[in-house]
């Protein structure tokens, strides 16, 4: 009989009842309709342990790891935002448009264990989990309608967290994000002018002066950017260029399960196991592989919020200097963990 801990309720979705909108200025798609509708929702047992009996469509696992069933595993969203069947379809009305919200929408379910997070789970558990989010972009990209594949995990109340066991989710839509196009954009920008990539600049740069750098080891850098939106975000960059996560050797990613871990370890002691968002940044569908864009991760910590002036004007305020937050992290001491190499002051 499962854990008591683990009855938890879930929201309702329909796919069908959503569409895709376009903001006419922005340029930006923004998902249109219903609201999660949980008031028939009756109390269950959480459906990604392995003991609960819950259906799933499960899409692939990873290797038994520690003795578990399995050590990481894909599975549809049980709710999705993005539907698998059928054609954007997209339609104008006038200056509008919209589409239909065709696409992927995967959980992947980073534990057999419902309590056991990234920050307390071995180096290796770690490692598979990353492998199957390789493997999951790696097979969607074989649908020609998909243009971007978005991984990200939410951690807590604050950041949007749908379920206590441990998961991160994939998304793949029609379409490539507008924050993503810009990003991209810069960084062509920077690559036309000098025959760089920006990124490693920012990782040369940062190495040298080594002010804000948190820790490294022989494939990965952690970082506090320089101009951070929120207060302690860091971001983890493959040394060697590579425009695309899921490119990456098996060596890096054991490598980049020992860097994420170290830094989610320091970010507990340090912030006291707060709410965060960690996302992946890669390259879109159709051009995983090229010498402007450099794939990366970024962890934000929910630490203030934002407010009035930020929306208005996109501008950010942060009260605490990178210098200083990366000092924090930097210094945190940390037990148990596989030694890393870490920038002399």
């Amino acid at each position: 009989m499962p854990n008591a801990d683990c009855l938890l309720p879930i929201p309702r979705r329909k796919v069908e009842a959503m569409e895709l909108r376009k903001d006419p200025i922005t340029r930006s798609w923004v998902i249109c309709g219903d609201e999660p509708d949980d008031s028939s929702s009756p109390d269950y047992f959480c459906p990604f342990c392995p003991e609960s009996g819950q259906s799933l469509q499960v899409i692939a696992s990873s290797p038994t790891v520690n003795g578990s069933p399995w050590s990481a595993r894909a599975v549809v969203h049980p709710h999705p935002l993005y539907g698998i069947d059928g054609e954007p379809t997209r339609t104008g009305n006038g200056l509008y448009d919209k589409m239909r919200p065709v696409g992927a929408h995967e959980v992947i379910v980073e534990n057999a264990r419902h309590d056991r997070h990234l920050w307390n789970a071995d180096d290796r558990e770690i490692e598979e989990y990353l492998a199957l989010c390789g493997q999951r972009i790696q097979d969607l990209k074989g649908d020609v309608r998909f243009k971007y594949i978005s991984v990200f995990k939410n951690f807590g109340t604050h950041s949007g967290q749908e379920f206590d066991h441990p998961t991160s989710e994939i998304v793949a839509t029609t379409f490539v994000p507008r924050r993503v196009l810009y990003e991209l954009r810069a960084a062509r920008q920077h690559y036309q002018v000098k025959e760089r990539c920006v990124f490693c600049d920012i990782i040369r740069q940062e190495s040298d002066n080594a002010i804000r750098v948190v820790g490294e080891n022989d494939d990965f850098i952690t970082l506090a950017p320089y101009a951070p939106r929120f207060p302690f975000e860091t971001w983890i960059l493959p040394k060697r260029h590579e425009s695309a996560f899921e490119n990456s050797s098996s060596q890096m990613f054991e490598n980049l399960a020992k860097a994420l871990k170290l830094l989610l370890m320091k970010a507990d002691r340090v912030l006291d196991n707060p709410p965060y968002n960690l996302v992946v940044h890669s390259s879109p569908v159709q051009d995983p592989t090229n010498e402007h864009y450099h794939w990366h991760i970024e962890f934000m910590p929910k630490l203030t919020k934002t407010a009035g002036f930020e929306w208005g004007t996109g501008f950010y305020i942060n009260p605490t200097p990178p210098e200083e937050a990366a000092k924090f992290l930097r210094e945190a001491s940390v037990e148990d963990v596989a030694p890393q190499t870490v920038a002399a002051r």
